[in-house]
């Protein structure tokens, strides 16, 4: 029997309400469209995760470094999800870039892709034995990237497909 398709929303590092107000409309639009939102952690305020909860159909989240014990004793160190027959595990914080895929694939040898974030900065990647490693940056918080980004990408019969790096508008 092959997997529903699940329309995804990757989020990392919203930083919500430091480094902005809000989400961006257009990450809402995407929170809007998406079947799941998943999110690498740095909400830093719990009002964000509540927000989503309210909006979105499913969140799967865990906490980041500037969370405190609100969103720690809602959200885990590491969430985990199959959808569309992927196994995705979701963590804020995988260390240094230079030797990522070996030490995330020892890490996780249970996931078929790794959403993280932290350093702000997009990423994907495959490991050897095939674990994809994904940051969707940040959509608020931009750092040394030329504009803020989000990802999206579809779960389908057992693969990731359609992972589409998207830029956040500069605001008017």
């Amino acid at each position: 029997m092959t997997e529903a398709a699940v329309d995804l929303l990757l989020l990392a590092d919203t930083h919500v309400p430091r480094r902005a107000r809000d989400l961006p409309p257009v990450v809402w639009d995407a929170v809007d469209a998406a079947d799941v939102v998943l999110h690498a952690g740095d909400w830093v305020d719990v009002a964000l995760l509540d927000a989503l909860e309210a909006r979105a159909r499913r969140v799967v989240g865990c906490w980041g470094n500037n969370d405190g014990a609100d969103l720690r004793a809602r959200l885990p160190e590491v969430a985990r999800a199959e959808l569309g027959g992927v196994r995705f595990a979701v963590v804020h914080e995988t260390g240094q870039a230079a030797g990522r895929e070996a030490r995330c694939a020892a890490a996780y040898p249970d996931a078929d892709v790794l959403v993280f974030g932290h350093s702000h900065i997009p990423w994907d990647t495959v490991a050897p034995g095939g674990l994809r490693l994904l940051n969707p940056g940040s959509p608020t918080d931009r750092r040394r990237q030329p504009a803020g980004t989000y990802l999206t990408a579809r779960a389908s019969g057992g693969a990731l497909h359609d992972v589409v790096l998207h830029p956040v508008p500069p605001r008017a």
